[in-house]
C-alpha cells in the first residue's frame, strides 16, 4: 500500500511543530507501506523557506518517506489576505506535484487550512483512489468565533466547501471527540468518521531529566521556569501570559520562556518591551527533537487558547507533550482538554483570558513544590494509558489498510462524477 499525504504544515523532528503525522508516518513504513508527503517549502510556523540551513529535510527520504515539496507564495505572515495566498498558492502547486507521484492507493488530505484538502481531493478524484480528509479544527467555525472571517459571503462560501468535502471523503478522521459529536450532529454516519485523537509518544521525553543546557543556554539557572511552547498566533492568547508576568515581576525567581513563532511573534515581543518584562524570554521556534530538553529545564508548562466556545472543542498538541514530560499544566483552555487535565489529575484549570487567576495558580506551583512533583508524575501515567501514539499509529495504520482495498475496485470504475459518492 502506498499513502499519499498533502499537508501544507508537515513537520518532522527536525522542524518545529506538531509531528503526529511524521510518527504516524513511521509505522505505516514499519509495516512495509510507502508513505509520500507533499508539502511546502516555506517552515508554517515562521514562514522561512525549507531550503535556508534550518535543519529542515528537503526533497528525500528521512525515515525512509518520500517529501516533496511545492512551491507557496512567500508572504504567509504578512496579513490575512498573504496568508490566504500563500495558502491557496499551496492548493495549486501541491495538486500538480501529488499528480506526478508514482503509485498512490490512498490519498490523506487534512484540514485546516482547508485549501490543502481541495488538492487531496483532486488528486483522489483523478487518479480513482480513496480520499481520507482529516479534520484537525473545525474550520470555518474557529475562523467564525475567532472574528477573522466576517463577511456573509465567504462564511456562506467556506461553508460550502466543508460540506461539499466531507461529503466527498471515502472517510473521515478527527482527533478530538467533540469533533467527532459535531460530524455526527451534521447527519453524517458514524461508520464513516473515525477517532484517532491527538497524543504523545512517552519515550520521547525522560521526567528525568533537568534540561541543565537550555537553562544555560539562556542564563535561567536557579529559576522557577514557567514553559510555553507551541505557537505564537492570535487564536493563543500570549497577552494572557505577558500579564500574568507582569503580575509577577515581584518574584524574581520566576521566570517565563516562550517557545514558538508564529504570526503574533514580533507583537508580542514589542508588548514585553513596552510592558519592561524582565521576567520573559522569547526562544523562538525550536525543532521538535529540542523540545525534549526544553521541557526537562521546565518546572511547570502553561497551555491558553482565546477565550471563544470553538476552543472548547480542541486536544491541543502540546498539553500531551507537557504530561509525557512528566509536568503539571496551567491549563487556560475549557472543555474536552479540561475533561483530560482533572481525569489526569495532572494540572490546574484556570479561566481562559483571566491573566489574576493564572498568576495565582503560578505562585501555587512555585510555592508547593511536592503537589507540583505529584502532578507531574499523575499526567505523564495518565497520558501514557490513554493517549500513547504507538497505540494510535497502529490505527491509523488500520484504518489505511480498510481504505486501501476499494482502491482496485475503485480503478475498473469510469471517472467519478463531481457528486456525492
Amino acid at each position: 500500500m502506498n499513502v499519499l499525504l498533502i499537508h501544507q504544515a508537515f513537520a518532522s523532528p527536525l522542524d518545529a511543530g506538531g509531528t503526529r503525522h511524521w510518527e504516524f508516518a513511521q509505522h505505516c513504513l514499519a509495516a512495509s507501506h510507502g508513505f509520500t508527503v507533499v508539502t511546502s517549502d516555506l517552515l508554517y510556523l515562521t514562514g522561512k523557506s525549507r531550503s535556508q540551513p534550518t535543519g529542515t529535510p528537503g526533497d528525500g527520504q528521512p525515515g525512509g518517506m518520500r517529501i516533496l515539496h511545492a512551491s507557496t507564495y512567500r508572504a504567509l505572515h504578512r496579513s490575512f489576505i498573504d496568508r490566504t495566498v500563500s495558502y491557496l498558492s499551496f492548493m495549486v502547486t501541491a495538486a500538480w506535484r501529488a499528480l506526478r507521484v508514482g503509485s498512490v492507493d490512498v490519498v490523506m488530505g487534512t484540514t485546516p487550512p482547508i485549501f490543502q484538502a481541495v488538492s487531496a481531493w483532486v488528486v483522489a478524484w483523478y487518479r480513482r483512489r480513496p480520499f481520507l480528509l482529516e479534520v484537525r479544527d473545525l474550520w470555518p467555525a474557529f475562523a467564525i468565533d475567532m472574528g477573522v472571517l466576517r463577511s456573509r459571503l465567504l462564511i456562506w462560501l467556506a461553508r460550502r466547501l466543508e460540506t461539499f468535502l466531507y461529503a466527498r471523503a471515502d472517510h473521515l478522521l478527527v482527533n478530538s471527540p467533540a469533533y467527532r459529536d459535531d460530524l455526527l450532529a451534521r447527519g453524517i454516519p458514524a461508520a464513516k468518521v473515525s477517532l484517532i485523537p491527538n497524543g504523545v509518544d512517552p519515550a520521547m521525553f525522560d521526567p528525568a531529566a533537568k534540561g541543565e543546557a537550555v537553562r544555560r543556554q539562556w542564563q535561567l539557572e536557579g529559576k522557577f521556569l514557567v514553559v510555553y511552547a507551541g505557537a505564537l498566533g492570535m487564536a493563543n492568547d500570549i497577552p494572557t501570559i505577558l500579564r500574568a508576568a507582569r503580575r509577577l515581576e515581584q518574584r524574581p525567581e520566576i521566570h517565563f520562556l516562550l517557545v514558538g513563532d508564529g504570526k503574533e511573534r514580533a507583537n508580542l515581543e514589542t508588548l514585553a518591551r513596552e510592558w519592561d518584562l524582565a521576567n520573559v524570554t522569547f526562544a523562538g521556534a525550536q525543532p521538535k527533537a529540542a523540545m525534549k530538553d526544553y521541557l526537562a529545564a521546565a518546572d511547570v508548562c502553561v497551555a491558553t487558547l482565546m477565550n471563544i466556545p470553538m476552543f472548547r472543542t480542541t486536544y491541543p498538541n502540546k498539553v500531551f507533550d507537557y504530561m509525557a514530560a512528566g509536568l503539571p499544566t496551567i491549563l487556560a483552555i475549557d472543555g474536552v482538554i479540561r475533561a483530560v487535565i482533572e481525569a489526569a489529575e495532572g494540572g490546574v484549570f484556570v479561566e481562559p483570558g483571566n491573566d489574576e487567576a493564572f498568576a495565582r495558580a503560578v505562585r501555587r506551583f512555585a510555592d508547593e513544590p511536592a503537589e507540583m512533583v505529584h502532578m507531574g508524575a499523575a499526567a505523564r501515567a495518565y497520558v501514557a494509558e490513554h493517549f500513547d501514539r504507538r497505540h494510535h499509529a497502529g490505527e491509523f495504520v488500520r484504518l489505511l489498510e480498510d481504505l486501501a482495498p476499494s482502491a482496485a475496485r475503485r480503478g475498473l470504475r469510469a471517472l467519478p462524477r463531481c457528486g456525492r459518492r
